[in-house]
C-alpha cells in the first residue's frame, strides 16, 4: 500500500506568511516549495511550483485558475512549466516506489517511457501489493510484458489465462506471443515437477531430471484411478493458447504438455469441436505442422474432417485450415479450399480471410473480381479488374 500524503506541520503556514512579509511574493514560494519537499508532501509541491510560475508572470497565483487568465502570449511558458513540474514530481514519487501517484502525473504529460523503465527494473518485495502495478502496466499499456510476469509470479496461471483470455491481442501479436509463450513454459514446469516427485516417490528408476515423454512412457501408475497432475482447464486452455505461436520452442513444450493430455482419462480431457474432436491428438499434430514437422501428413489429417463437417453443415474444420495454411504462408492452397467449402455469400462471420481477401492477398484479381461480382460487389469488382491490369500487388 503506498504511503498517504503526509501531515503538514502548522509551523510550515506561519512560515509562508513571514516570508511572504518580509521578502516578497517569490521568495515566500520558493521557501513554501522548500518547506513542502521537507514534508514529502509532493501533490502540494506540484502546485506551489505552478503558483511559482504564475506569480513570474504577474496573473492570478491560484494554480487550479483558469488558462484564460493567462495572456496568450504566455500560455507556452506556462504549459512549459506544467511539465516541468509534473516531470518533478512524477520522478519524486517514482523515487519513492509510489507508482500510482507517479503514473497521475506522467499520464497527465502524455509521457510513458519514465513509467515504463521504472516498471521494468521493479521487482516486488513480498509484502507488496502488486495489482495497482499491474493496473498501470497492463490495462493502461505502460508495460503490459511486466504487468503480465507480475501476475504470473503472484497470482499464478489461473489468473494469468483469465488476463489473456479476457483481453483482445490479436492486434497486438507480439504481447500475444509473450504471453502465451510464458504461459506454456510455465505450465510445462509445474507439470514436470510434479510428474517427477511421482515418478521419483514411485522408485521407477527414472533420472531425476527425466522429461515429460520419458516419465510418461517408464511409469505406468502416473494415471490410474482418474489421476491428473495439473488443472486440466489450465491444460486445455494453454494448448489452445499455444496454436497462437510461431515456430519456436514453445511449441515443442506444448507438444509435450499435449502428449500428456492424451494420457488421460476420457472424462479429464473434456469435449472439443471438430477439427479438434480426437482432443489432444489433434492439437498435437497441429502444433507440429506449426513447428514444420510431419507437414503434409498433419495437414492431410485436418483435410479429411472437412468433408464430414461440411455434410453436417459445420464449416469450423475448413475455416481453421484456412487460418492453418495461411500461417504457413500457403496462400494458393487457402484460395482453393476455401473457394470449395467458403465462397457460399450466405456465410458470415468467418473466423478467418473470406474468399475475396484471400485472393487479393494472393494477387488472384480475376478470382476477386469473380467472387465480387456473385456478391453483387460493383466497387471490388471493378477495383479487381483495375488491380489485374495494373502495376499494383497485393
Amino acid at each position: 500500500m503506498e504511503p498517504e500524503t503526509p501531515v503538514l506541520d502548522p509551523a510550515l503556514f506561519d512560515h509562508a506568511e513571514a516570508t511572504l512579509s518580509q521578502s516578497g511574493p517569490l521568495v515566500a514560494v520558493d521557501a513554501l516549495i522548500a518547506d513542502l519537499m521537507k514534508a514529502e508532501n509532493f501533490q502540494a509541491v506540484f502546485y506551489a511550483m505552478l503558483m511559482r510560475k504564475r506569480v513570474e508572470l504577474g496573473v492570478s497565483p491560484f494554480p487550479t485558475g483558469p488558462s484564460n487568465e493567462l495572456p496568450a502570449e504566455a500560455h507556452e511558458a506556462y504549459e512549459n512549466a506544467i511539465r516541468d513540474a509534473g516531470r518533478t514530481v512524477g520522478g519524486l514519487y517514482l523515487d519513492r516506489r509510489e507508482y500510482a501517484k507517479a503514473w497521475g502525473y506522467f499520464r497527465m504529460l502524455g509521457e510513458q517511457e519514465r513509467m515504463f523503465v521504472a516498471l521494468d527494473a521493479y521487482e516486488p518485495a513480498p509484502e507488496d501489493d502488486i495489482y495497482g502495478i499491474v493496473e498501470i502496466a497492463w490495462q493502461h499499456g505502460v508495460h503490459p510484458q511486466k504487468g503480465f510476469d507480475l501476475l504470473l509470479s503472484r497470482s499464478g496461471i489461473c489468473s494469468a489465462i483469465t488476463m489473456v483470455g479476457s483481453a483482445d491481442l490479436s492486434k497486438n501479436p507480439e504481447l500475444r506471443e509473450f504471453c502465451v509463450k510464458k504461459l506454456v513454459r510455465s505450465l510445462h514446469e509445474q507439470l514436470t515437477d510434479r510428474l517427477r516427485g511421482d515418478t521419483a516417490a514411485g522408485h521407477t528408476g527414472l533420472d531425476a531430471d527425466a522429461t515429460i515423454p520419458q516419465m510418461l512412457a517408464g511409469d505406468p501408475n502416473l494415471f490410474g484411478d482418474d489421476t491428473y497432475h495439473i488443472d486440466v482447464s489450465h491444460l486445455s486452455s494453454v494448448v489452445q493458447l499455444a496454436t497462437h505461436l510461431p515456430a519456436c520452442a514453445e511449441l515443442d513444450l506444448a507438444g509435450e504438455l499435449c502428449l500428456y493430455g492424451q494420457h488421460l482419462s476420457p472424462n479429464l480431457r473434456g469435449e472439443m469441436p471438430a477439427p479438434f474432436d480426437q482432443g489432444y491428438a489433434d492439437y498435437a499434430k497441429y502444433l507440429e505442422i506449426l513447428a514444420g514437422r510431419n507437414v503434409e501428413a498433419n495437414l492431410g489429417r485436418f483435410r479429411a474432417k472437412i468433408e464430414v463437417a461440411v455434410v453436417e453443415g459445420d464449416t469450423f474444420p475448413a475455416e481453421v485450415l484456412v487460418n492453418l495454411l495461411v500461417r504457413i504462408d500457403r496462400l494458393p492452397e487457402a484460395l482453393n479450399l476455401a473457394k470449395q467449402y467458403l465462397a457460399d455469400p450466405e456465410l458470415r462471420e468467418l473466423s478467418c480471410p473470406t474468399v475475396s481477401e484471400l485472393a487479393r492477398r494472393a494477387g488472384d484479381f480475376a478470382t476477386m473480381s469473380a467472387v465480387a461480382k456473385t456478391n453483387a460487389d460493383p466497387v471490388n469488382y471493378l477495383a479487381g479488374l483495375i488491380a489485374a491490369r495494373s502495376p499494383f500487388q497485393k
